[in-house]
């Protein structure tokens, strides 16, 4: 529940700015929102910047240290929205790919090498490095994920033995799952999100997420023995043993990230599975793959309600990244959100259902939204939109087929004496669409928002929505709702904002078994307070265990810094003190560093080492690149 040590919430009584930097690592002054600083378990001593970098291009970083002791950092580039990477030395570089750099000395971390991918590809948040030893190869293996920018991406994953970092040299590229729903899926393999490789003695293995068939047979597993010719010999979708929750309101459930670790003699895959929440599978014995349990959602959301009182069901789902602890007695997991509102749409026949923004259109202009439908088709390119035969028509689109960019100029061109007010987007069928709503990236200056596939139905009338259907579609099935283009539907009277708080970390107790028991859950103050809502993103990206200590673990918290928790354990008035409640009172999660620049941090990926002794954590920033830290 709620844990806070004042961490960040003194800036309304004293003046945080002006104590940002006094005293340093393990004295008192708190990180905070509206200034900054370090302190507690977190003290900075290291960052680099690639040559080129602009904001928003860096993503994921992976940390290895060799068996010599040289440390080496490899650095996602995400890639800039128009598809262009750094200029380096005058040249624009391919779009995506993954920076080298040298940390041994950690004060000073040095760029030495960059790993280019093909032309409009990206590396997000699928990095790792790990030694294979089979009977093939024996070797460093730096693995990366692929999705695209543009056009003429390629997608899968990428191995680089890296055994020289200074020399990395390509043992397969591009590689993954070729089909969609059973067919030969084109141009090329499916984009992949995440993955984790892991040396399992003589066989090694490589398990990805496979974006095209997401919630379908979306966990893909690969026999990479020999990593030069690696091998698909799985394939599977977790929903088929029931771990998505349709009954709580939460529809989404797909793969998003995955590791794997051997715990007592069996190798353990934890699949961080969206609004189905985390799965546990055995997979020492492939292909065969033994299911084990998964956690559940609540209710209710619990950290909006311990920290404020509001009762906000559904809660927001997103399990996006987990890890166990060093012992393996917790998993940590954290939920993802990018928006700290919710939006409800209500209609003069007394309907209300759930919506989402689109990226460019801020809460207020959603919440201005009211009028009548209109149901103007799929809206892509070829088809016409008719226009607006009266002021404060709503352009309703079903999604599908083309980019959302193409049907909001769609809609824009649409032409008239009126012109559309707004637009409102419905799912497709599929398992990763229905009732699920999503906040995708859009550029046309047209206020939009989106709904589920049931309300889209609901909207207009339709009474024949059927949601096992609709999830039972794939890609290369799913079907147009067959609402006649130009239908009105019935009058949108407005769209209230609700705020419901920011992505947060829960902590589960694990058992050999296979079983997850939520134990606590933790989110700073701010990421529950409306007052910080326009600050930036307070929501949890990654997580990452402390290697020497147990009880610690680092967030990387987007726009609040790094942060440091700790895992408290048998200490009921501990946990009161920090505002734990609950069954689980005397075990509790409570904030003990921070870090945020004075000039402010975006933090996605985090990773820790071990050296000599102490801990280093290693995180990476959207907009400046490598950042490193101790605890002191």
């Amino acid at each position: 529940m709620r844990k806070a040590l004042g961490a960040l919430g003194l800036a309304a009584s004293i003046g945080v700015t002006a104590l940002a930097l006094a005293g340093g690592a393990g004295a008192a002054p708190p990180v905070d929102l509206v200034g900054s600083g370090e302190w507690g378990k977190i003290e900075l001593i290291g960052q680099l910047t690639p040559e080129g970098v602009d904001p928003e291009e860096i993503a994921d970083l992976a940390v290895y240290q060799q068996p010599d002791g040289d440390i080496y950092v490899y650095l996602a580039l995400w890639g800039a929205t128009d598809c262009a990477g750094p200029e380096k030395g005058g040249q624009t570089s391919p779009d995506g790919g993954v920076f080298v750099i040298d940390a041994t000395d950690l004060a000073n971390p040095r760029e030495i090498g960059f790993i280019p991918t093909a032309q409009d590809t990206l590396v997000g948040e699928g990095m790792q490095v790990t030694r294979i030893t089979t009977p093939q190869f024996t070797g460093d293996v730096l693995l990366m994920n692929h999705e695209g920018c543009g056009k003429n991406f390629k997608g899968g994953v990428s191995l680089w033995d890296v055994t020289d970092p200074t020399k990395p040299r390509k043992l397969s590229e591009n590689f993954g799952d070729i089909t969609v729903g059973g067919a030969r899926s084109t141009p090329d393999v499916n984009q992949t999100h995440s993955a984790f490789m892991w040396d399992a003695g003589d066989k090694a293995y490589l398990v990805s997420v496979d974006d095209e068939e997401q919630g379908t047979s979306d966990v893909d597993i690969f026999d990479i023995t020999n990593p030069k010719k690696p091998v698909l010999i799985t394939e599977f979708d977790l929903n088929q043993f029931g771990v998505s929750q349709p009954a709580v309101g939460l529809t989404e459930s797909f793969l998003h990230d995955v590791v794997v670790k051997q715990i007592n003699g069996r190798w353990i895959m934890l699949l961080s599975y969206w609004d189905g929440g985390w799965v546990l599978l055995d997979v020492t014995v492939l292909p065969t793959v033994t299911f084990l349990g998964d956690s559940d959602y609540p209710l209710v959301d619990e950290e909006l309600l311990e920290q404020t009182g509001v009762v906000v069901s559904p809660p927001e789902g997103n399990a996006h990244q987990a890890e166990w602890t060093i012992d393996n007695r917790y998993v940590i997991g954290t939920d993802e959100d990018f928006s700290p509102y919710r939006l409800e749409v209500a209609t003069a026949e007394g309907d209300r259902f759930r919506a989402t923004t689109g990226e460019q259109t801020t809460v207020e202009e959603a919440s201005a939204i009211a009028g009548t439908p209109v149901y103007v088709g799929l809206a892509c390119p070829g088809s016409t939109v008719p226009a607006a035969t009266g002021p404060n028509q709503i352009a309703v689109v079903e999604r599908g087929v083309c980019l959302f960019e193409e049907k909001a100029q769609a809609v824009l061109a649409s032409g008239g004496q009126f012109g559309y007010e707004a637009m409102i987007i419905f799912n497709r069928e599929g398992a990763d669409a229905c009732n699920a709503v999503t906040t995708p990236g859009m550029e046309a200056e047209i206020p939009t928002i989106f709904i589920g596939r049931e309300a889209g139905f609901d909207l207009f009338g339709r009474t024949d929505f059927n949601l096992a259907t609709c999830l039972d579609a794939t890609q290369e099935t799913q079907e147009e709702s067959g609402i006649a283009v130009g239908t009105v539907g019935d009058k949108i009277t407005g769209v209230s904002a609700v705020f419901d708080g920011w992505g947060y970390v829960r902590l589960f107790r694990y058992t050999p078994l296979g079983t997850l028991e939520e134990v606590d859950t933790f989110a700073m103050p701010e990421a529950m307070d409306e007052d910080f809502a326009d600050f930036g993103t307070l929501s949890v990206h990654e997580v990452a265990v402390d290697p020497l200590n147990p009880r610690i673990a680092y967030l990387a918290y987007y726009e609040a810094g790094l942060r440091a928790i700790e895992i408290v354990e048998n200490n009921a008035a501990r946990c009161a003190a920090e505002g734990g409640t609950g069954e689980n009172e005397s075990t509790c999660l409570v904030e003990v560093g921070g870090y945020l620049d004075p000039a402010g941090n975006d933090f996605w990926g985090v990773e820790t080492l071990a050296v000599n002794g102490e801990t280093y954590i290693f995180a990476s920033d959207r907009n400046t690149g490598l950042w490193i830290f101790r605890d002191p």
